[in-house]
């Protein structure tokens, strides 16, 4: 329920990028490939993380000391390029229902299958491609 309300309280300018999903392939617990074709960059990452308005940091904590109000719903992102891999963080991102079906953490490139979906998003991914791989290339920075 909560997962919902926060997907539909965000107010995403989704890009044209958003509109359509890359076809990807999940290999054991994680999507091995880029969903761009590269790595994405890890200063725009940082900045997608720490956006209120979009992800990260309204569930979740981290080594950001600058940001007040960090969520505290989800684990703290310190160390999260320690404990899960690229692919692994890709996958999460992703599509986290693979890992919990019952997740509060909202499915960020997916299209099908969802409920309470904010009108904003409705066949949409919340994310791009090009989002997700920032994401990741900065996550995977997160060392403790």
């Amino acid at each position: 329920m909560l997962a919902a309300l926060i997907a539909a309280s965000i107010a995403l300018p989704i890009s044209a990028e958003a509109q359509e999903l890359v076809p990807y392939t999940i290999v054991g617990d994680g999507i091995p490939a880029s969903l761009t074709g590269s790595p994405g960059d890890a200063v725009r990452g940082r900045a997608l993380v720490l956006a209120r308005t979009t992800t990260c940091i309204l569930c979740h904590s981290g080594p950001f000391p600058e940001t007040r109000f960090q969520g505290d719903l989800a684990p703290d992102l310190t160390g999260a390029g320690n404990r899960w891999s690229v692919s692994q963080l890709r996958l999460r991102l992703v599509d986290a229902s693979r890992f919990n079906p019952e997740t509060i953490m909202p499915s960020y490139y997916r299209n099908d299958g969802l409920v309470r979906v904010g009108r904003n998003f409705v066949g949409k991914p919340i994310l791009s491609a090009a989002e997700i791989e920032d994401i990741v290339a900065y996550l995977a920075t997160l060392r403790d």
